[in-house]
């Protein structure tokens, strides 16, 4: 008996004792955010004007307009922008071109005549606040747009030709009477655009067509995921390309529509994963309503 009595006034000892902390629990991805930029500035979920467009902070140069007094045209391929103001549109007339940190106050254009330049736009903000562009925001085809942030146009983004990647831009549309606003759309397209994770805001838009416009029988292989849209007529309308049409992972905001929520090509497209949601006014996904059904030409 006197052996056991230590024994025993050590487990009394370890009952009484405080129990550890629980562990952290592992952040689940939800909460982890999918853009941050060097900056510090950063999304939990779909872009917007928190984490796309100039950097905050960053020091601008404005360049002197070089064309008609209303553009600056770039014509020494390789040339880079960076941290610039350019207070009139932008013609890029050369291979190679990069613009980052900086702010355009008109539209991005590649294209001379028939000859087009490959280009990189990215943590840019394309237009202004002030007034209503007619034109794309940013077009014609070969080239790279990440975190851009599009505003004061009746057209976000333009696809006339191959090879356009398009990935966490927001736009915020606008239109003047007449217009067709488009958040993206095809026209004369090529192969091979993708639209990934972007976010596309047309309700404040009157003379509308779609946030996301892919009808062009010129395309081939779309590819159109994981973005979060709002508005049109029809909000997400995708047919007639060539090779795969691929529509996953999309996000509607429901009744945000003035028709319909779809209006694409139900048995060719690879369809799958879209949904109806409320958010808030950051752009945040407050609830799933339910699936978002492809509706449309079968």
């Amino acid at each position: 008996m006197r052996r056991l009595l230590p024994l025993l006034a050590l487990l009394l000892a370890a009952c009484q004792s405080t129990p550890p902390p629980p562990a952290k629990p592992t952040p689940s991805p939800s909460s982890t955010a999918k853009i941050v930029r060097p900056d510090g500035s950063s999304c939990p979920d779909h872009p917007t004007p928190a984490c796309t467009g100039a950097p905050r902070g960053v020091q601008l140069t404005k360049v002197q307009l070089n064309t008609e007094n209303v553009a600056f045209k770039i014509v020494k391929p390789g040339t880079v922008l960076d941290g610039v103001h350019v207070p009139g549109h932008l013609l890029i007339h050369a291979d190679d071109v990069t613009i980052r940190n900086s702010v355009i106050d008109g539209d991005v254009i590649n294209s001379d005549g028939p000859r087009s330049f490959r280009f990189t736009i990215v943590d840019t903000t394309v237009g202004t606040t002030t007034k209503c562009e007619p034109l794309p925001a940013i077009g014609y085809d070969k080239y790279k747009a990440t975190r851009v942030l599009v505003q004061g146009h009746s057209d976000g983004f333009r696809v006339s030709g191959d090879d356009v990647e398009i990935r966490d831009s927001y736009v915020k549309l606008c239109s003047n009477p007449g217009d067709h606003s488009d958040g993206i759309q095809a026209y004369n397209g090529g192969k091979g655009l993708l639209f990934h994770h972007n976010t596309v805001d047309q309700r404040a838009a009157k003379d509308i067509t779609a946030p996301i416009f892919l009808v062009d029988e010129k395309s081939e292989d779309v590819v159109v995921t994981d973005n979060l849209v709002m508005g049109g007529t029809f909000s997400i309308q995708v047919r007639k390309a060539k090779g795969r049409q691929v529509v996953r992972g999309n996000k509607l905001v429901d009744k945000s529509w003035v028709y319909g929520p779809v209006d694409s090509e139900c048995a060719k497209s690879e369809w799958s994963g879209n949904e109806l949601v409320t958010i808030d006014e950051n752009y945040r996904v407050t609830s799933i309503v339910g699936p978002l059904v492809c509706e449309g030409e079968s």
